[in-house]
């Protein structure tokens, strides 16, 4: 479970909406440039979230996206199920398409476990505890997503 760039996009996209005022909407743009990323790219991935029902997206002259719930309800892993898709803790380590207990691949069962740890973790960290930890300057911004997979008492 490799994140891809635009679940690493989307995930410090958030953190940085959950550090603003709540309920004020960010510009795409304004993001885009705290962050250092492609600002098309980062609308695409945005709107998704929207699409997934994370953000709100209003136009206009105060249009932005800020999130629709506060951080502390919206888990890694409900993020990560809308940028990486629904199969993304079915996926086998290897790249097989079929791989279960059944017609399992050779790291099969010893994967498992820690996959199951993974998603654990991955449920019980919220954006709200990733936005505390960057306002407290335990890490900074670009450093989230390669956090995401420590063991980090967050």
């Amino acid at each position: 479970m490799i994140l891809s760039r635009t679940s690493q996009y989307a995930v410090q996209a958030l953190i940085y909406m959950a550090t603003q005022p709540s309920a004020t909407p960010v510009l795409n743009k304004d993001v885009a440039a705290q962050l250092g990323v492609p600002a098309p790219y980062l609308a695409k991935i945005l709107q998704g979230l929207a699409k997934g029902n994370l953000l709100i997206s209003s136009r206009g002259r105060l249009g932005g996206f800020c999130l629709r719930e506060n951080g502390d309800n919206i888990t890694l892993m409900q993020i990560l199920l809308l940028t990486e898709g629904p199969t993304f803790t079915e996926n086998c380590m290897l790249g097989l398409k079929k791989c279960s207990d059944e017609t399992a691949c050779p790291l099969h069962f010893r994967w498992v476990p820690v996959k199951m740890k993974i998603i654990e973790m991955l449920q019980d960290t919220t954006l709200g505890k990733l936005a505390k930890a960057v306002e407290t300057g335990k890490y900074r911004l670009a450093d989230v997503p390669g956090m995401l997979f420590e063991q980090a008492n967050i």
